[in-house]
């Protein structure tokens, strides 16, 4: 699509809502030539642009509430409450052979996912050039503070670019698109709150290596209000259209349950069919 961009935010589990979506467009063969992701966002781009709607319901119904992802297993394993090495080190790459070499390779769009360079203390941007058969970088760019451990990727130390950005809106306006296409996972009226003394501490005990991941951390509330603000605005304007859950489903960013997580999916999907007419007045179809 000319001059929209796609811009996804992340949310763990509730990924699966913007997995549903983008299945949807997929099936309508709407691929915009740009398209930026945040955490669990940048994965389901990927494979949004692979034109992989399998992979796009299996991750978000079936694996992400696998045991070895959340829980018990990757605490007792890997000493983090979620198995990022699990889903990227062994699901995707060995069992799923999950493959980014054709996106690596493409021109035909430009894609871009956000990282929190920990030693330079601020979220960086890199198009699909950087994805590595290892999903190295991936991994990087879904791995939450705290949840997973810091990723090793070309010298840098990177996590999930949430820590600063958790809606890419301002990168797309920064890219020259001129309309906005926003999936997000939160339903309306949602207003996110700063965290609470116990997990400030936490953060900057655990990063005290790193004080900008906490510093950052600490202004997260107010990063992602400005953002959802820059949203409405552009949506008052005709400039951006804002895909949201419609219902509220009980799924968190580290818990759901299966049944849960497929009410999402199915919720994700048929927003956007029931949105259709204004999807594709708003694209220009």
């Amino acid at each position: 699509m000319e001059n929209i961009g796609l811009v996804l935010e992340g949310g763990g589990m509730r990924g699966a809502y913007t997995a549903g979506a983008l299945v949807w467009l997929i099936e309508q063969n709407i691929i915009f030539n740009y398209g930026v992701g945040i955490s669990s966002g940048a994965m389901h781009l990927c494979s949004y642009y692979k034109k992989d709607s399998k992979m796009l319901e299996d991750i978000s119904c079936k694996y992400m509430s696998d045991k070895r992802n959340v829980g018990i297993i990757p605490l007792l394993k890997e000493f983090r409450y979620v198995g990022y090495d699990y889903m990227f080190d062994h699901l995707l790459k060995d069992v799923l052979h999950y493959d980014v070499s054709a996106l690596r390779e493409s021109n035909e769009h430009e894609i871009e996912f956000g990282v929190f360079d920990c030693e330079q203390g601020d979220t960086y941007f890199f198009d699909q050039k950087i994805l590595d058969d290892d999903l190295r970088f991936l991994k990087a760019a879904c791995t939450l503070p705290i949840a997973g451990r810091i990723v090793d990727f070309n010298g840098h130390k990177y996590l999930d670019g949430g820590i600063k950005i958790m809606i890419p809106i301002e990168r797309s306006i920064k890219k020259g698109c001129k309309k906005h296409f926003v999936i997000t996972t939160k339903p309306e009226g949602y207003v996110r709150k700063a965290a609470g003394k116990p997990m400030l501490e936490f953060m900057r005990l655990n990063y005290l290596k790193y004080p900008k991941v906490f510093q950052n951390y600490r202004v997260r509330a107010n990063n992602y209000n400005k953002q959802m603000e820059i949203i409405y605005d552009l949506v008052a304007k005709g400039d951006a259209m804002l895909i949201r859950p419609s219902e509220t489903i009980p799924v968190k960013r580290f818990s759901g349950d299966p049944e849960n997580l497929k009410k999402l999916y199915e919720l994700g999907y048929a927003d956007m069919e029931n949105r259709k007419e204004e999807i594709f007045a708003f694209i220009g179809r």
